[in-house]
């Protein structure tokens, strides 16, 4: 791979081992099973593979096991008892805490005391989607289990992980990255299952948004807003007293039922107008298709940005729901639970408790029910995670953009390598003869099928772009690419009118068997950063990066750009190739066809 031909040393192309009838075998070659349920053969029979416990880069080279993180915070917790116990007792905090008891009533609190019924179906509603949201979130994690500041995912460059270090091998990739999660925290917990927990995570936080922005309409037509957001600076002071109070367990006598006290404020505004938006916007921080288009989201919010914050607001969601349950079942329960549920500020009543026990256990059903529904039921997962999501993706994937945005010193130390490599005796003697029998054949519904060698490739018009690579998992990595534009391959095979959709067919196979392949919509094969590759980063390109051709499509995740391309065909319809998704791991792992974020 070191000693890969220069364009100038290319061999002259020998006689074609192919005729244009040969496009009819690349169907052939697809695995045509039908793949409805998740078991033990899915996705080749990936074994499970388990990471470490979570790491925290200090440093240049030390991390730090945050599992010491449970003995510590006991011990702090501990320390912070008696110090908050003894501060009571020093006249100047005491006289401190009676200027600032813990609660600011903002003027009109009063008269809108209370929770509205609206509040407790919101508060249900939200937690119900944040089950699936968070768990198929830590799924999605699961399959690059670092994090990076950088654009870049060199390893070694994370400040957080939970996997072992990169193994030296060089054509590691980021799939054998991957680790396994227990079915009961992951969604699903399977091993490379991103397909569906993608499904999940976008198809439910399309719910969560809607959920959301009916909750800002209600909240700001309504006063409860004045229970949410910080109308004096006093609520600093009044935080610090209420957090005395609490650690020194004598809690604060405050009546939520007219305002909740200052740290319940900060909080609360921290959670639904700061952590909330910032969740959205990092999500699209994260979509190829934006970030490509819109450079100003890419340049604050860089992939690997964008992912670092979404999973700091994770864990800051994880911490609030912690302390909002554990300080409502400590401090008064039966009160907290009949204001929230039962719209009551009855003290004594049990209805507010009952309403919460069945609402905790519908969240337990629907916890329990998700994986294994998951596992038996994938494609219409699929099929309701693209109801709910497909449209903003097709509403995305229209973006056309242009390159500029980066250059030379912008390119990645290191790309990532993924996906099964190809290994047939046809690609090996193809590989051993610097590709000179290799033949690129383009059919279908065209006027013109041709059959090109590299040597006539290289001769087409030079496209060159440098641009960034965003794959599902979620590394990223920036690269200069040499090579055809498609617009070049359009004008000269001219498709039919009813030609809709493009098939690339790859000379790997994919983990069950029969080759990769993928569809793409005719429209985007006139991108101005769609194109056939056969250079990266001035050289020409490597085994593991797709030699001797790969498709960049960069409105798309970086598994729909095939490498090791053997065929393109024009068609009308790809319900008849493979199983008939638009892709190898549509059909296989539950992928979508449109996939701009």
């Amino acid at each position: 791979m070191d000693a890969r031909p220069t364009p100038d040393e290319l061999p002259e192309p020998g006689d074609t081992k192919l005729t244009p009838a040969a496009l009819a075998g690349f169907r052939h070659e697809l695995d045509q099973r039908k793949h409805d349920v998740v078991d033990g053969t899915w996705a080749g029979s990936v074994p499970a593979q388990y990471g470490v416990a979570p790491r925290l880069r200090v440093g240049r080279d030390k991390w730090f096991n945050l599992l010491w993180l449970l003995p510590i915070g006991f011990v702090l917790l501990i320390i912070g008892i008696a110090v908050a116990k003894g501060l009571r007792d020093v006249p100047a905090v005491s006289q401190f805490m009676q200027q600032y008891p813990g609660t600011v009533v903002p003027g009109g609190a009063e008269d809108n005391a209370g929770f509205p019924a609206w509040v407790g179906w919101q508060h249900f509603f939200n937690m119900l989607l944040m089950i699936p949201i968070i768990r198929s979130g830590l799924t999605i994690i699961a399959d690059h289990p670092r994090f990076y500041w950088t654009r870049h995912s060199t390893p070694g460059k994370d400040w957080f992980r939970v996997q072992k270090p990169v193994p030296a091998d060089p054509l590691w990739t980021a799939k054998q990255d991957s680790i396994t999660l227990p079915d009961g925290v992951g969604l699903p917990g399977r091993r490379h299952s991103i397909g569906l927990a993608r499904w999940w995570h976008l198809g439910i936080n399309s719910l969560w948004l809607l959920n959301g922005v009916v909750f800002y309409i209600l909240v700001f037509a309504t006063g409860h807003w004045l229970r949410l957001v910080p109308t004096s600076w006093e609520v600093i002071p009044n935080a610090v007293s209420v957090m005395i109070q609490y650690l020194s367990l004598d809690w604060p006598t405050d009546d939520s039922w007219v305002a909740y006290n200052s740290l319940q404020v900060i909080a609360y505004f921290i959670t639904v107008f700061v952590a909330a938006p910032l969740a959205f916007i990092t999500g699209l921080g994260m979509s190829p298709a934006l970030s490509t288009k819109f450079r100003w989201i890419s340049r604050v919010f860089s992939i690997q940005v964008a992912r670092s914050l979404h999973f700091l607001v994770l864990l800051w969601f994880l911490l609030f729901i912690v302390m909002h349950v554990t300080l409502v079942v400590a401090t008064d329960a039966l009160h907290n639970f009949n204001m929230m549920y039962g719209n009551s500020n009855d003290t004594e009543s049990w209805n507010g408790f009952w309403i919460f026990a069945i609402s905790l256990v519908v969240m337990i059903a629907l916890w329990v029910a998700l994986t294994p529904f998951t596992y038996r039921h994938p494609r219409l997962v699929q099929r309701i995670g693209y109801g709910l999501i497909g449209p903003v993706q097709r509403l995305f994937e229209h973006l056309d953009s242009k390159p500029g945005q980066y250059t030379e010193k912008d390119i990645s130390p290191y790309m990532w390598h993924n996906g099964a490599y190809p290994q047939t005796q046809e690609y090996k003697d193809l590989f051993e003869g610097n590709f000179a029998d290799y033949r690129l054949e383009v059919s279908g519904l065209v006027e013109n099928p041709v059959e090109l060698d590299l040597k006539q490739l290289r001769g087409m018009a030079h496209h060159e772009q440098i641009t960034q690579h965003f794959c599902i998992q979620g590394w990223s990595g920036i690269a200069k690419w040499g090579g055809i534009s498609m617009q070049t391959i359009v004008d000269r095979v001219k498709p039919k009118p009813e030609a809709k959709w493009v098939i690339f067919y790859s000379f790997a196979e994919g983990p069950d068997g029969g080759i990769y392949y993928d569809a793409q919509p005719i429209e985007q094969m006139s991108y101005h950063l769609t194109m056939l590759a056969y250079d990266m980063n001035g050289e020409a390109l490597p085994y593991g990066h797709g030699a001797p051709l790969r498709l960049r499509n960069e409105v798309q995740l970086g598994f729909k750009l095939v490498k090791w391309i053997k065929g393109i065909e024009f068609v009308e319809d790809f319900s008849e190739i493979g199983e008939g998704e638009g892709g190898y791991n549509n059909d296989h792992e539950f992928f979508g066809y449109r996939q701009s974020i």
